[in-house]
Order: C-alpha cells, then sequence, then structure tokens
C-alpha cells in the first residue's frame, strides 16, 4: 500500500512509497481504508519537531473511510461502514473522563509509541498514533466514529480535528456571550471555524487577524466583521473596543510572541483562549501582579474543550442546517502524490485547508 513518510524529523518533505504494511491488527484494533484527510498544521509541526513525535513517521490525523476488518471484541462498527478518524479517543474510565472531561484524557497517547506501519527498512508511526496520509491504517477501535450516509468524507476529515477545535473553543471553552467582541489571530482552518462558532453564539463583533490577505479575505466570508493584519491590531483595539480590550481573544497560532500579544489585546476580566499547539521550549510569560490586577482568564483549549463526539454530532447538525460552512474550508484537493506541493501551500499561508484524497 502507499503512504507518505517523513524519514528524519526536521526534513521539510515527505517521501511517497508504495511498500508499506499496516500492522498491530488484533482484538479491539480496526483497519481503515482512508479516502480522506486533511492538510492540519500540526502536521507540520510535527515534521518540524515542534511537536513531539517519534520518527519515522506517516503524517495526518485528520481523516476518514470505511471499516476494512475489525478485530475481536469490536461491535459498535463493521467492515463496510463509513467512519472519521478520532485521534484522541476517550477509554471513558480514567479520571478525566470520569469528571467529564474526556479532552483530557490521555489513553489515546499511548497508541502513540506503537508503529502503525512496516516498510522493508522497519518500523514506521503514525503521528497520534493514526496516520492517515496512507491508503489503509490500523488503529484502536474507539478511534472509529461512525458518520451518517449523507456526510461526506472531506466533511467528516474536517469535523475530525479541525472544525471540533475552532467550534468547541468558541463554544465549549469559551462559551462566547452574546452581544460580545471577539479577535480571532491566527485564520486558517481552526481559526476559522472559531469564527464561525463565535459567530454562532451571538458575537457583536469579530475581528480576524492574519498577515495573509487572501484568509483575510475568506474570514470575512465565514462572519468576521473585521479583517486586519497583525500590524493593525492595536488600531482595531481602540477602534472597536475603545481601547478597553476585546472580550474574548483566540491564539490560533501557537507561538507565546503571540499569545503574548493576545493577552494584551484582551480586556482586564476578558478571556484569552488558546487553541494554538505551540513548542515545549517556548515559554510564555507574564508578571505576578498583572495575572492578579487585571484578572485576565487564561483558557487552554484541547481539542474544543468538550466531549468530542458530542462535538463531532454537534458540527454535523449544525453543517445540516446550514449554520456553518465546511465545504467552503476546503480550498485545495490534491492526490496523496503532490502532498509536498500542499505542504508548501499550507506553509505560505495560501490554503485554509487542503483536502487529501486517496
Amino acid at each position: 500500500m502507499r503512504a507518505a513518510v517523513l524519514h528524519e524529523i526536521g526534513q521539510d518533505k515527505l517521501e511517497v512509497l508504495d511498500d508499506f504494511e499496516t500492522t498491530g491488527f488484533g482484538p479491539g484494533k480496526v483497519k481503515i481504508r482512508v479516502r480522506a484527510t486533511g492538510l492540519c498544521h500540526s502536521d507540520l509541526s510535527a515534521m518540524s519537531g515542534v511537536l513531539p513525535q517519534p520518527g519515522p513517521f506517516v503524517p495526518g490525523h485528520e481523516g476518514a473511510g470505511e471499516i476494512l476488518e475489525v478485530g475481536e471484541g469490536v461491535t459498535h462498527v463493521k467492515p463496510g461502514d463509513r467512519v472519521l478518524v478520532c485521534w484522541l479517543p476517550a477509554c471513558e474510565q480514567c479520571p478525566a473522563c470520569k469528571r467529564g472531561q474526556k479532552q483530557l484524557c490521555l489513553a489515546g497517547f499511548m497508541n502513540a509509541g506503537i508503529p502503525n506501519y512496516k516498510r522493508p527498512s522497519g518500523d514506521v508511526f503514525g503521528f497520534a498514533g493514526t496516520g492517515t496520509f496512507a491508503e489503509e491504517t490500523v488503529v484502536d477501535a474507539r478511534c472509529a466514529v461512525p458518520i451518517p450516509d449523507d456526510v461526506p468524507f472531506d466533511i467528516a476529515a474536517l469535523i475530525g480535528c479541525g472544525v471540533t477545535t475552532g467550534l468547541g473553543a468558541a463554544i465549549n471553552t469559551a462559551d462566547v456571550a452574546a452581544g460580545s467582541s471577539v479577535a480571532v489571530i491566527g485564520c486558517g482552518g481552526v481559526g476559522i471555524s472559531a469564527i464561525q462558532g463565535a459567530k454562532l453564539k451571538g458575537a457583536a463583533e469579530i475581528v480576524a487577524v492574519d498577515p495573509v490577505e487572501s484568509r483575510r479575505e475568506a474570514a470575512l466570508k465565514f462572519g468576521a466583521t473585521k479583517a486586519i493584519s497583525p500590524e493593525e491590531l492595536d488600531d482595531a483595539k481602540q477602534n472597536v473596543t475603545g481601547g478597553e480590550g476585546f472580550d474574548y481573544v483566540f491564539e490560533v497560532v501557537g507561538k507565546s510572541a503571540t499569545a503574548r500579544k493576545a493577552y494584551e489585546t484582551t480586556r482586564r476580566g476578558g478571556s484569552l483562549i488558546v487553541v494554538g499547539a505551540g513548542a515545549l521550549d517556548d515559554y510564555l510569560q507574564f508578571n505576578m501582579f498583572e495575572l492578579f490586577f487585571d484578572e485576565k482568564k487564561i483558557l487552554p483549549s484541547m481539542y474544543g474543550g468538550g466531549d468530542v463526539l458530542t462535538s463531532y454530532e454537534r458540527a454535523i447538525a449544525l453543517w445540516r442546517a446550514g449554520r456553518i460552512d465546511l465545504e467552503g474550508l476546503i480550498t485545495h484537493r490534491v492526490p496523496l502524490s503532490e502532498i509536498n506541493e500542499a505542504i508548501e501551500q499550507m506553509r505560505t499561508g495560501v490554503a485554509l485547508r487542503t483536502c487529501i484524497e486517496i
């Protein structure tokens, strides 16, 4: 079977090879024929080493396809079922799950250290325990979430990560108040989804902040009331909020410098929502006086900050009702053989979300 592999962390290109085999199939596992997968910035971060990931590895964690085989004990899906890939499944047994914080369950990360594939040269991991830049993948059965027949594979793939993360940040984590002011820094697929979530919640002002003009233009189509470059953020704070700062600021870049600017752009008593996945050695600094005196809330949002299965269902319902636009998020479609061109488009900010059709 074919898959795209990064041989060493730090390389900027993938190699598409046809000598892969899946490994690890057995009780509690499923084999999935991947039909569509999204290219997420987290894949690039894992390639560069910003996010920890053993190599060599097959990127991809935002996928959808059909069940080929099910292992012993798997009853919720059968061969032929259409599913999306959940890269962070809940075990339902750990303290986090029992508290209702299933997005903090660590069980899924246990799979990240087990190879998903093998080649004649040795074992290959799948990113986040999945690795969807491949024709097939074997994952824990809890990673396979059934989807209705009317949900296309490309839409389901987006719901599997980017849409759920962005919508959830606005709806679950921030619980944006109607009539409030919002700024979203970083307007790729996740940031645009946060904008749509803020619009759904009734935000009066939604300012999209991104250095790429095409993304700013797209943000206006998805619900932003104003779209600006990062250099214009201070002026927007003054013009939109009278200098007080925004009620909610979403950081969807994953860098300390951006998060610090987001904090400074948040009003006293407002909320900074950290959505971007950053590096282990990138530190964000505050002084103790400002933390006390300004009473700004710092709200990290992991995978949308809620139960992902409920979030998937909500996204599908909103999409069916025409309340959110998911088709418009997919600005590029490429076959697996053109994955490196898609990566370059994401690095330059040209693409919101690229669908790799497999």
